[in-house]
């Protein structure tokens, strides 16, 4: 047999460690190599493809697809791979697309003949979905640990604040007292059904699209179950068409995480109407405010003002990778190789988010006085009015409102409060009102009188802190 030189045998041996190599007699172009390549994105799945291939492995020896010699040979070479990547001896190679051929390629180079046994009974489409599910799988845990750090720091401050009075809002618009603490925990709830959200999403995912193969199964006697065990998964995927092209998985968790973006950036809003100097409900320290270059007398709230534009980010990330699949056949396109980037973008904005917003939280020191103060105005407790005319003089509700309409209009023309009014002014206009009508004028009566489940009522509070900690935490 004649030898090839070395330079025709190291084309060779490349062409050969393309996942397509055989096939075609030249290389791809230069154009084509660069938007073929995927490893400056798909390099962060080098654990979940270490795994995978870990398992598959196992299963082949197992099996008899494979000799338990090369087996144990290919474990030996992937565990010093891991260590490479881990330890930043690693070197990516751009021209070997993605990190799968990089790591089959350094396979070879470790054990030989051996590490070309690994792709047996599997694709590169089946690989590449089982290390997706896998890394999406992790982000839900971290993202999950993450949420909790944040809603713990809300619940602290809630319970700090759980008697602080302030306006509740609709409309932006003052409308019934309640208490800082109260509204903290709207949060803690918002941020709880994330927390809920991303446990389902990540019960749906968590089955093993591992031995589907390119499309239609194997020919070889593989365990499935085996693989999907060995990798944490509930169960392998019961169709091998649908295991190789669904993203639905990569889908709800990127809307999960707009939804979390959202939240976010909800909370952001209030802390730059909070810190403006309108509201001045609350400070933040150097440690999340900017100055300005031109007016030296300026605390912006950046660290806010940037976790709010960031959700438009999360929703565009869920947006582009919902075009890319919305109108592909089955079962795998390249398409699809677009799935990543977008996803790892997404969760990298949200985990940043929810550290900022979990900082700006501990950060934060309320102004209780100033909350207070803004309760005077825009005649916040005429719906404890209401209900007062209810109960004491048994009047209907819709006359109560409207009784109550007439003494906010009389309390506008005189330019006063509602509990500044006389009692002759307030006969009136009903001459059955009572001087007790005051006892319900404060806004310390009206929260505290909030005692239905869910309440504003302090207490109530109190008591929503103990529940959401066992709920959440």
């Amino acid at each position: 047999m004649t030898r090839q030189n070395p330079s025709k045998q190291a084309a060779a041996d490349q062409a050969a460690t393309r996942m397509w190599g055989g096939r075609f007699a030249a290389g791809p172009s230069a154009v084509m190599q660069e938007i073929n390549a995927s490893i400056d994105v798909d390099k962060r799945l080098y654990r979940e493809d270490i795994a995978g291939s870990l398992a598959h492995a196992a299963m082949l020896a197992e099996r008899g697809i494979i000799s338990r010699e090369d087996g144990a040979a290919i474990a030996q070479g992937l565990a010093a791979i891991r260590a490479e990547i881990d330890g930043g001896n690693f070197k990516f190679d751009a021209a070997l697309e993605d990190i799968h051929t990089n790591i089959e390629v350094r396979l070879k180079e470790l054990i030989g003949e051996a590490a070309g046994r690994l792709h047996t009974a599997r694709s590169r489409n089946d690989q590449v979905a089982t290390d997706f599910r896998l890394w999406v799988r992790r982000a839900c845990d971290e993202l999950t640990l993450d949420l909790k750090d944040l809603i713990a720091a809300l619940i602290e401050r809630a319970e700090e604040h759980a008697a602080t009075l302030m306006p509740g809002f609709t409309h932006l618009q003052p409308a019934q007292p309640t208490t800082f603490g109260h509204h903290l925990l709207a949060y803690v709830e918002m941020f709880g059904r994330d927390v809920s959200r991303l446990a389902d999403a990540r019960r749906r995912l968590n089955e093993s699209p591992l031995g589907a193969a390119a499309l239609c199964g194997t020919s070889f006697p593989i365990d499935r179950h085996q693989t999907a065990k060995a990798l944490g998964f509930d169960r392998p995927t019961a169709n091998s068409l649908d295991s190789v092209s669904d993203r639905d998985f990569a889908l709800e968790y990127l809307a999960a995480l707009s939804i979390i973006a959202i939240h976010l950036s909800r909370f952001a809003e209030e802390m730059v109407l909070w810190t403006s100097d309108g509201f001045r409900f609350v400070s933040l320290s150097d440690a999340f405010t900017t100055g300005s270059s031109i007016m030296p007398q300026k605390r912006n709230p950046d660290a806010a003002e940037l976790v709010r534009a960031k959700a438009g980010h999360v929703i565009g990330m869920l947006t582009q990778l919902l075009i890319v699949m919305k109108g592909l056949p089955l079962t795998y396109g390249k398409d699809m190789q677009d799935d990543k980037a977008p996803t790892f973008a997404a969760t990298d904005t949200v985990r940043l988010g929810l550290a900022a917003t979990a900082g700006m939280v501990r950060d934060m020191v309320a102004n209780p006085e100033r909350m207070k103060a803004a309760t005077a105005g825009g005649f916040i407790t005429a719906t404890d009015l209401a209900d007062w005319l209810v109960r004491r003089l048994n009047v209907p509700f819709r006359s109560a409102h409207h009784i109550t309409g007439e003494l906010v209009r009389l309390a506008e023309t005189k330019e006063t409060a509602l509990e500044k009014l006389s009692i002759e002014e307030m006969r009136s206009v009903d001459p059955r009102i009572t001087e007790d009508v005051y006892s319900v004028l404060t806004p310390e009566h009206s929260a505290a009188s909030r005692t239905s489940f869910g309440g504003t009522a302090p207490d109530n509070v109190r008591k929503a802190v103990a529940a959401a900690r066992e709920r959440f935490l």
